[in-house]
Order: structure tokens, then C-alpha cells, then sequence
């Protein structure tokens, strides 16, 4: 079978299906590839269905597409704002749940899906990517080519430049190891639901033959991220006053089921990448055995006995067979590799402000920790706070071929950095930010490096992604549904906050606007306008002028509009 479309994803994850929807929504015709059976990456064929988000995401989603996606995750979990009521995020849910919103959304979108089929090789022309054959003799041929894979698996085939593991200490961050190691990729975990039937006793999964290699590894107690233990029990606090573990990433009451991913089941012997037969296999097992243990092993809450004979497996849940994840959770990925990564120093806080090192070519907006499990020979863990950070469009460019992007875990990003984008949000604000500058390219002719070399298609592009709600700077208290959003956005991207404003990430618009406000709005107009700008005339019944009247005059001189009204 042979596809043609003006902008191919290849991976179907978050950053993939935000990929597509972006493109889609710009009128191109798209197509949308997975391996598995399955669109949804993380929250689907991985099973975590507990989202990791930043602390503002209610009211600042990133994009008005994912705020679209947890709305929707709601609504058909019955209206609950958090299905589960699972302690690690404001939203855990079943996996279906986010399949069927998913398929919906891309279904809505007109984008063609193609499910169980894998890249195996391209076709390369005077430098520019042509056509992917999968695996089922399916050929895809398009203009611009996002990968999304869940590991990078498009680079390789295409001769893109990629990089895994530890640079070491070449870019001076705190948190690399101490000399380069290719081989150094995070832990993988291969996730399961189990469902708890209380007064009930099922028979334990059979013990794995290498449970003796893991069992030291199976506690309720684990490293915290503040050098103390962390202690828990399973259906109560902890000693501490934790949560119980069983609520952690607990996905639905009805049935009572959770997902298990936990220190105990990390696995970094080997990495997806670089062994992957071993690494699948491997983790799986060990997985079973943290099963096994939590079934026959683990402590009792009164100290009584010893094992939870309640909990079983839950495949209708999983989605599967078995009720273990159709694929291993990923938490690094082939990775971009150009000349100027992101850098952990780039997303570290910076004295007197409230957001990370600016970037005029932002296309997006993440918020994570710096969150290192073990790494493949490297046992010790990283939990290092950052600022509210960007996402640049030249962390998704290649190098080479000319008309490939990255649209997920992949960016050109160093190992530090990586493993704060890698979480849901990031790579759906990555995907999307990936598929707007693919559909800007395929419309016009255009190589994603000249977008970026040029100042004025990456305005454009940039205008377009906060038009359609994506944020490219941090103004929380600006949603995507305020008239003021895209203004808001460009302006501040481009250097238009001052005093106070730029120590918090609340824009406070209503409050007066300065002489500070107005030189740096000004500045900040004149850098969009790429040259003189005269001030504009503001004039209010009141005769103040606040930071919202200000910015919403500057809209109008340089034309920014928003699809809901003019700002």
C-alpha cells in the first residue's frame, strides 16, 4: 500500500498525535503511523494513565489542545476531575479511556492512522527524507516527516545525527556524569494494572526464575528525593504520614485498580536502545517478580503476615492479555544531534526570576523536574528543581535530512535537560510545536532550517501556535481563552516583561502598567515589527492605563489576533 500526505508522523505517542492534530488543523492532509496496536504512547500501550504535569496546569495547560485532551479524559470518565483519586497527579484514569478521547480527537481531525507497523527503511533524495517503508510493505511518501517514535527509530534509518546516554561533562552541567557514556540511558519500567478484591484470594502469578536477581530490590521504602527515605504501606500512611502506595497511581475505584510503577520495578541493566531483546525481556520479568513479592512477600499495614493474596492482574483494564503494558514505559529516547542542545543550565532558575533563561525561538513551554531514575551502570538517582522553561524550535530540527523534525522525546536536548521534557505535557507542547512548523513548511515549500534562520517565518510560525493556544512563554494567569493570549505570548517571548513581572509568572494584567512596562512592551513590539514602532495611543475611560490596555494596543499596531475576538 502506498500513502501519500503532506506531513508524516511516524510514532503515534503524545507528541505524535499532537503532531498530527497541529498539521491537521492547519488543513494538510496527514498521516499518523504506531508500531503497536495502539495510538497513545505513555498513557495508553505503556499504561501511565497517570499524567506528570507542572503545578499550573488547570489553569495553563500549555496548549489548548492538551487543556481539550484532560477535558475530554473527564468527561467521559463521568465528569470526575481525577477518576482514580491517585496521588501523583491531579488526573489518573484507565487507559481506554485515553485511547477512545485520542482516536476521537485524530478521527475528528481527518488524519489517517495506521496502527501495527513499524519504519524499516526510507528513501533519500539530494538530502531530503522521501518515503518510510514499514514493516507490512506499507510506503508512506510526504513533503515533511515528524518523528515521534517512543525511541528515536526513525533517526538511525534516515541518517539523522543522534546521540543516547551521557555526554558527560562537555556542556558544564551540575548533574552529568563525570565522563561520557553513550550506554547510560534511564531505566525503563514495564508497568502493570492489578486490581484489588478485598476478602478475596487468588492464586500469585508464578515466580519468575530470576525473581532471586531482583528480590533485593522490592520495598514499600524507597530514596527520597531529599535524601531521606520515603516510607509507605500499602493501604494506609506510612510511618511519615505518606499516602498509601496503593492510591499512588491508583486509575479508577470501580474496579479498584492501580498501576504499578514503582522504584521496584525501574529497570536499568540494559537499554531499549542498545539491547533491546534483553532489556524487554528482562523487564518484564523483574516486573512479575515485584508482582510475585507484592502478592506473597510484602509486609502487612499491622505487621501481621505478609503478602496481598487480594490483587490480581487486571487485563480488561491494561488492555491486554495479561494485564502487563503492551510496550515498555520510555524514559529516554535517541536524541537529536546538533551543535546547540538545550542544556540543563538552560532550564535552571535564575536569581530575581521567575523563569528560565529566555528563548527568542521558543515554540512551546514545559515544567518538570530534572528526574533521573537509574541509569544503565549508573544506580543513583537526580530529583533537581528547574525554572518554568521553553521549548526551542531548533531542538527540533535535523541536521540532516532537511525535512525532518523531532515531535517527542528526541529532541536535541543533552541527557540533563532530556529528562525534564520527557514527561506527558512537554511532549505534547513538543509534538504540537513539531507539527505547526511541519504544516508551515509543506504549505510553502519551505526547509524547517530556513524557517528558523529567518526571523520572520518564525514569527509566523510562532504567531500561528499561539493563535491556535499553544503558549511559547509563561503568563499564567493569561489562559489560551483570554483575547489577550496571542499579544500576551509574542510580547513576552520577546523580551516584554519588566520589574516585578518578570520575578513571577503571573502577568497580573490588570494591574497599571509603568514606565518600565511601557520601554519594555516597546522594545519588545519593535523586535516583532523588526524595526520602528511608534507607540501607540492608549486611551481608557478611567485614564490608567494597565498592563492588559497596554498590550492590547500593541496587538492591534502589529495585528495580532485572536480567534475569539481582536487583541
Amino acid at each position: 500500500m502506498n500513502v501519500s500526505a503532506d506531513v508524516a508522523v511516524i510514532g503515534g505517542g503524545l507528541g505524535g498525535c499532537a503532531a498530527a492534530l497541529a498539521a491537521a488543523g492547519r488543513g494538510l492532509r496527514v498521516v499518523l503511523t504506531e508500531a503497536t496496536d495502539q495510538v497513545g504512547g505513555q498513557v495508553t500501550s505503556q499504561l501511565v494513565s497517570a499524567l506528570d504535569e507542572h503545578p499550573d496546569v488547570e489553569t495553563f495547560p500549555g496548549t489548548a489542545t492538551y487543556g481539550a485532551f484532560r477535558d475530554a479524559v473527564r468527561t467521559a470518565s463521568g465528569g470526575q476531575l481525577n477518576p482514580g483519586e491517585g496521588w501523583v497527579s491531579r488526573l489518573c484514569f484507565e487507559p481506554a479511556v485515553g485511547r477512545r478521547v485520542l482516536e476521537t480527537l485524530l478521527d475528528q481531525a481527518g488524519v489517517r492512522v495506521l496502527t501495527g507497523i513499524a519504519s524499516a527503511a526510507v528513501t533519500l533524495t539530494a538530502g531530503s527524507l522521501r518515503k518510510v517503508t514499514f514493516t507490512d510493505g506499507t510506503v508512506v511518501e510526504a513533503s515533511l516527516f515528524c518523528d515521534a517514535t517512543e525511541l528515536g527509530d526513525l533517526l538511525p534509518l534516515a541518517g539523522a545525527p543522534w546521540v543516547t546516554g551521557s555526554e558527560g561533562p562537555v556542556f558544564g552541567e551540575e548533574h552529568a556524569l563525570a565522563q561520557p557514556d553513550p550506554l547510560a540511558m534511564q531505566a525503563c519500567t514495564w508497568s502493570f494494572v492489578v486490581e484489588h478484591v478485598p476478602g478475596a484470594t487468588f492464586e500469585p502469578v508464578r515466580r519468575p526464575g530470576s525473581y532471586h536477581r531482583w528480590a533485593d530490590r522490592f520495598a514499600f521504602d524507597v530514596p527520597g528525593w531529599d535524601g531521606r527515605t520515603h516510607r509507605f504501606r500499602m493501604f494506609v500512611d506510612g510511618p511519615d504520614g505518606r499516602p498509601p502506595f496503593w492510591s499512588y497511581r491508583r486509575l479508577s475505584h470501580d474496579p479498584d485498580v492501580a498501576l504499578i510503577n514503582w522504584v521496584s520495578n525501574d529497570y536499568a541493566d540494559a537499554s531499549l536502545v542498545h539491547e533491546p531483546e534483553r532489556a524487554r525481556r528482562e523487564s518484564r520479568e523483574q516486573s512479575l517478580s515485584f508482582l510475585h513479592w507484592l502478592q506473597t512477600q510484602a509486609p502487612h499495614d499491622d505487621g501481621s503476615g505478609a503478602g496481598f493474596r487480594s490483587l490480581r492482574l487486571a487485563p480488561a483494564v491494561a488492555g491486554t492479555a495479561d494485564g502487563l503494558a503492551a510496550f515498555p514505559y520510555v524514559r529516554e529516547s535517541r536524541r537529536l544531534r546538533t551543535a546547540g542542545p538545550v542544556r540543563g543550565t538552560d532550564l535552571a532558575p535564575v536569581p530575581g526570576r521567575a523563569r528560565a533563561k529566555a528563548m527568542p525561538d521558543a515554540v512551546g513551554v514545559a515544567q518538570y523536574h530534572i528526574d533521573f531514575h537509574p541509569r544503565v551502570g549508573h544506580p543513583d538517582t537526580v530529583y533537581a528543581a528547574t525554572a518554568p522553561f521553553q521549548i526551542p524550535m531548533r531542538a527540533l530540527i535535523a541536521d540532516r535530512p532537511v525535512n525532518l523534525l523531532a515531535a517527542a522525546k528526541n529532541l536535541a536536548a543533552t541527557q540533563v535537560a532530556a529528562a525534564a521534557y520527557r514527561v506527558h505535557s512537554a511532549e505534547w507542547s513538543v509534538g504540537e510545536a513539531a507539527g505547526t512548523l511541519a504544516a508551515y513548511c509543506a504549505a510553502r515549500g519551505l526547509t524547517p532550517a530556513t524557517v528558523l534562520d529567518q526571523p520572520g517565518h518564525r514569527l509566523a510560525v510562532q504567531r500561528a501556535l499561539v493563535v491556535g493556544g499553544a503558549a511559547i512563554a509563561w503568563t499564567t494567569d493569561i489562559p489560551p481563552s483570554d483575547p489577550l493570549f496571542p499579544a500576551a505570548q509574542l510580547l513576552t517571548a520577546a523580551g516584554g516583561l519588566a520589574g516585578e513581572r518578570r520575578e513571577r509568572l503571573e502577568v497580573c494584567p490588570e494591574d497599571l502598567a509603568g514606565d518600565r512596562d511601557r520601554a519594555t512592551l516597546h522594545a519588545a513590539g519593535e523586535r516583532l515589527a523588526a524595526g520602528p514602532l511608534r507607540p501607540p495611543n492608549v486611551a481608557t475611560a478611567t485614564g490608567r492605563t494597565t498592563w492588559r490596555d497596554l498590550t492590547a494596543a500593541y496587538a492591534e499596531k502589529l495585528g495580532l489576533t485572536h480567534p475569539g475576538g481582536t487583541t
